[in-house]
């Protein structure tokens, strides 16, 4: 498959109406290719040009240590080949976060088979050798003292070329958490240093929810399961302003949603797309069924200036924010715990894994299983 090349500002105009997304399975079919084990609650990412998979859990609740990459490169044509390159380092876990900032990624925290939390810290940077190919480094990064509480399940991202935030997820004993904190990097990332935000509102504790940033430094909250395990529909901004955080509540309705679809969820993937807006896709309702819609949240539907005010029109808000694609071509099983991350264009996504809808066997009491397929993900403008 090769992709396409359509002048900038035309492509920006077509999918600011976008309607519907188109799906492509490009794992092997055949399978001649050595390929990652299926998995969910993982990290995937896009740096360097390269797919970069790490860590989740598998059949049997069993933890993974393994980091594999794909080269991706401007285009490419048929299946993408996996390459194995680490195990081991970081230690395996599932329910991590890893997010790209400049050419590194920076993983933090999540729970292994044992059910122990991490609270560690983690540096990967791939290097591409002439005779060695595509190789990725891990090292444990330096942040002194002060660091979170050990957590899974929780959500975070860049929120500039040297900061990452992260909030809230699952501590020990299982309790949920509800705090916010920010790691900032030196400039050549040999350390950094954690500090909590105490801020007044704040999105009340969760697990299983998404962070992302949607330029500037704004960053968008959603969803996840609360306290008394019941899922969450609500919006939240994290504001910087001089220096100064600010967690923000946007209300919006319910009422015209479409019949038959639900906006509450956990375990979903948003990825920030082209034009500015955030891809929601997947995730599981409060009695774990799993979803395989595609709603694009608009949040550039709210001006900046109605951040600062209180009160807000929700009913206008819930028109412009809100839209549910179709999706065209390739049908994914329902899934949640996947993960997915997007090109540079932020025209093409990519999804990885999670638990799926599948046939219920003899001796199974459900049809639940851990998906290991790649999936591409096209935004379709309007011609």
């Amino acid at each position: 498959m090769m992709m396409t090349t359509v002048p900038w500002m035309r492509l920006y105009r077509q999918v600011t109406q976008l309607e519907s997304v188109s799906c492509r399975n490009i794992s092997d079919a055949d399978g001649d290719l050595v390929l990652p084990n299926p998995r969910a609650s993982h990290s995937l990412n896009f740096v360097s040009n390269c797919l970069v998979l790490f860590g989740g859990g598998c059949e049997g609740g069993r933890h993974l240590d393994d980091t594999w990459v794909a080269y991706v490169g401007n285009d490419f044509q048929g299946m993408l080949k996996w390459q194995k390159v680490n195990s081991g380092i970081p230690s395996g876990r599932f329910g991590h976060t890893c997010v790209v900032i400049g050419d590194c990624l920076v993983l933090f925290g999540g729970i292994n088979d044992r059910g122990n939390r991490h609270n560690d810290t983690w540096i990967g940077q791939i290097a591409c050798h002439e005779n060695l190919g595509i190789t990725l480094s891990w090292r444990l990064l330096d942040v002194g003292s002060i660091a979170p509480p050990a957590r899974g399940a929780h959500a975070a991202c860049c929120i500039d070329n040297r900061k990452m935030v992260i909030h809230a997820g699952i501590g020990l004993y299982g309790l949920r958490l509800g705090d916010t904190w920010v790691l900032e990097l030196s400039e050549n990332f040999c350390f950094g240093s954690w500090q909590q935000l105490v801020t007044h509102p704040s999105p009340p504790a969760r697990s299983g929810h998404s962070l992302t940033r949607i330029g500037g430094n704004r960053t968008v909250l959603f969803g996840g399961r609360g306290v008394g395990y019941e899922v969450l529909n609500d919006v939240w901004f994290l504001d910087v302003y001089e220096g100064f955080f600010k967690w923000v509540q946007i209300p919006y309705e319910l009422q015209n949603i479409p019949a038959g679809f639900s906006l509450p969820r956990v375990g979903h993937s948003a990825t920030l797309i082209l034009g500015g807006r955030v891809l929601i896709y997947g995730g599981e309702d409060s009695a774990r069924r799993r979803k395989d819609d595609f709603w694009v949240l608009d949040t550039k539907a709210i001006p900046f200036t109605s951040v600062q005010q209180s009160m807000l029109d929700s009913r206008g808000l819930l028109l412009n924010m809100w839209k549910r694609l179709r999706a065209e071509g390739y049908k994914p099983n329902c899934r949640s715990f996947h993960r997915a991350c997007p090109d540079y264009s932020g025209r093409y996504l990519y999804v990885f894994g999670g638990m799926v809808d599948g046939l219920v066997q003899p001796a199974d009491t459900s049809g639940l299983r851990f998906d290991g397929r790649l999936l591409l993900v096209e935004l379709v403008p309007l011609l």
